[in-house]
């Protein structure tokens, strides 16, 4: 990829292009990719970094949503669990197959609110009981049998499923097991996707922290926050893939929309051994007699917590109240009663907001999960033509971006190149499919480059197959481990920061990594980085602690995290 500086460059030279993409989450990422395969000329830039607004709020899970079954939204899951086998075999490295057990409560529960709330009749949440649940499962499997990705559900009574979750509560009825799809590192994936579509097309630019400005006689006015500069594109089409944001940058092109009526859903990261050995490798799925969901996630060492589901207006003010921790905790106590759980375990919280289609609904998790496009065109000569991105999800945005990318393509009097329906992502691209074709290609990997076979695994485990290209560069020079991440050397990062647009520590921290979800970060951590990446990046010590207190302040307000130190008013305390 072309350094930050050539590609603002190119921009000022160009400024004519075919798509402006707006908003660098899953859909702007899906489409900017799917475009640029198929030779488009397209931008894409986000306010932010990539994958930091409602992206990076995700549950990481690749799912088909069995609850919207009975909201009639067949079309949307039969897609979406097609879409989760095709993340499993496209991005292996990142997707993998995950059992998901639903603890049952009850028997005939909801058994007559299911039919009504698919008719429209009513949307008053009830607990599932086992018979809805399975006939869900049964449904769920039919979707994708032929694709054979996954296995068909399971159900166990109550003494097969305690003993095999011994610390469930014992007055359950029965669990039912099925299967979806974990994404490990979300925002990883996210930059790998970019990075599909800038190696298959030198006209495919995106950059991050650059904000629209407004738009004058169809060309729109952008400010890179990192050059303070001003730029101008004058695109063919744009793409406003802006999430919860999508209706206030509408306004910055003159026009009052109201197409997203957004919901906020948090998540807690807990360090409880206890409650991570009672999962297991499966993710633990269960409702509230109120209808609401939670679910209980395995994530490396730690436990993922989620999710709420409250309207909410104001994107940029999230963050998880004390309000939710109490009622994920409260769920807990109903289904693991003997495993004690309090604030003092949580190492990391976040908190987004969907961008669902607004809906006069009076339950929020009876809102519609689906996408759309909206569409108005700017007067102009010609018109420009604005595309609003709705809804989608983490799952479905490869056939959401197919869908949006087959509309520019026929209003731009293109066909379609490429599918990306068999293609690999990222690091997923020519990934060896068997344990013994991984042995193997790591040890080849590491006896060429000269590096240990540990390390080299390592590399593996986190970039797939992309992890020859960091190897090669590892190997070119002194490398060595950091004292407080060991999992992490001076050369890896430095090759992140050349091939991944890092601008700020907290990129690192939160996205390009999972050292900040994980509970890492600590005073001497942020401290040791900051020396790293004033090697690498040229900062100076004025920069420096500029970048650690930024780091500091945003790990503190946004996520909750507690670490010993703090880094304020110019200093250490």
């Amino acid at each position: 990829m072309l350094s930050r500086r050539e590609r603002v460059e190119a921009i000022h030279r160009y400024p004519m292009t075919d798509v402006l993409i707006i908003g660098a989450g899953i859909n702007g990422i899906g489409v900017f990719r799917d475009l640029a395969l198929q030779g488009v000329d397209v931008r894409m830039v986000d306010q932010g970094d990539y994958c930091s607004g409602a992206s990076a709020a995700s549950s990481h899970m690749a799912h088909g949503g069995i609850r919207y079954l009975e909201n009639g939204e067949f079309r949307l899951v039969r897609e979406a669990v097609q879409e989760r086998n095709r993340l499993i075999q496209h991005a292996p490295h990142m997707v993998k197959a995950l059992p998901t057990t639903i603890p049952i409560f009850k028997l005939f529960s909801g058994l007559f609110n299911a039919p009504l709330k698919f008719l429209g009749i009513m949307d008053r949440p009830a607990e599932r009981g086992a018979i809805v649940i399975k006939l869900g499962m049964m449904l769920y499997d039919s979707y994708t049998r032929s694709q054979g990705t996954v296995p068909r559900h399971v159900f166990l009574n109550r003494q097969e499923s305690l003993a095999r979750f011994p610390a469930l509560n014992p007055k359950i009825l029965y669990t039912g097991t099925y299967f979806d799809g974990a994404i490990l590192s979300p925002e990883r994936l996210a930059v790998e996707l970019i990075l599909d579509g800038v190696e298959a097309n030198e006209r495919a630019i995106p950059l991050n922290y650059v904000r629209a400005n407004g738009v004058q006689d169809n060309q729109i006015a952008l400010v890179d926050e990192v050059g303070d500069e001003e730029m101008t594109v004058h695109p063919r089409v744009v793409v406003n893939a802006g999430g919860p944001w999508i209706d206030h940058i509408n306004t910055t092109f003159g026009r009052e929309t109201q197409y997203i009526g957004g919901t906020k859903g948090s998540h807690l990261v807990l360090n409880n051994p206890d409650l991570r050995e009672a999962i297991g490798d499966h993710e633990v799925f269960f409702e509230n007699e109120d209808g609401r969901m939670v679910l209980v996630f395995p994530l490396g060492d730690r436990v993922l917590i989620g999710t709420s589901d409250m309207r909410t207006d104001s994107p940029d003010e999230v963050v998880v109240t004390d309000e939710e921790v109490a009622y994920f905790f409260d769920m807990l106590g109903r289904v693991f009663p003997g495993i004690p759980v309090d604030q003092t375990q949580i190492v990391f919280t976040y908190s987004g907001v969907r961008p669902l289609k607004r809906s006069d609904s009076a339950r929020p998790g009876q809102i519609s999960r689906n996408h759309s496009i909206e569409t108005f065109e700017l007067e102009g000569e010609p018109p420009l033509t604005v595309y609003s991105l709705v809804g989608g999800k983490w799952t479905s945005f490869r056939a959401f971006s197919e869908q949006v990318s087959d509309r520019i393509l026929a209003q731009l009097g293109r066909r379609r190149e490429v599918s990306t329906r068999e293609m690999g992502m990222g690091g997923g691209r020519g990934y060896p499919k068997t344990v013994e074709g991984q042995t193997d290609w790591i040890d080849r990997l590491a006896s060429h480059f000269g590096l240990p076979r540990d390390r080299v695994e390592a590399l593996f485990d986190r970039y797939g197959t992309r992890a020859k290209s960091v190897a090669e560069f590892v190997s070119m020079g002194r490398d060595r481990c950091l004292s407080n991440y060991p999992s992490y050397s001076l050369r890896e990062i430095a090759y992140i920061v050349q091939n991944e647009d890092v601008i700020h520590l907290d990129d690192f921290l939160l996205r390009r990594s999972k050292i900040g979800m994980l509970g890492g970060c600590t005073t001497e951590g942020l401290m040791e980085l900051g020396d790293v990446f004033r090697e690498l990046s040229g900062w100076d010590a004025e920069q420096v602690l500029g970048e650690i207190e930024r780091a500091d302040y945003i790990l503190r307000t946004k996520h909750r995290m507690s670490f010993k130190g703090y880094v304020s008013d110019r200093g250490t305390v």
